[in-house]
């Protein structure tokens, strides 16, 4: 994978708290270390999309059986679901 730069400032406290990671062992860099924090939170936001839409998929708006989900993400199938829906006209 290329890769880019991306300059961030921190306060003192928090960059001899990266520094302490690294030196720990776990990461090699401050660039591993940041690099996994954000993996991390992708999977975080990942994980609360799927809540989220697994609630909307329990409220009844949309059902989706299991037959249909096999072996299918489950965003694409939403989003098909979503596009056969009647969409509801704007009043002007």
């Amino acid at each position: 994978m290329a890769m880019t730069s991306l300059n961030i400032s921190l306060p003192q406290q928090l960059k001899s708290y990266v520094e302490f990671q690294v030196a720990d062992g776990e990461y090699g860099t401050p660039s591993e270390y940041v690099r996994e924090l954000i993996r991390r939170d992708k999977q975080a936001q990942l994980a609360r999309l799927e809540k989220s839409l697994l609630k909307a998929l329990d409220s009844g708006s949309i059902r989706i059986t299991t037959k249909e989900l096999a072996g299918r993400p489950l965003l694409e199938l939403l989003e098909e679901k979503l596009s056969e829906r009647p969409r509801k006209r704007q009043k002007k």
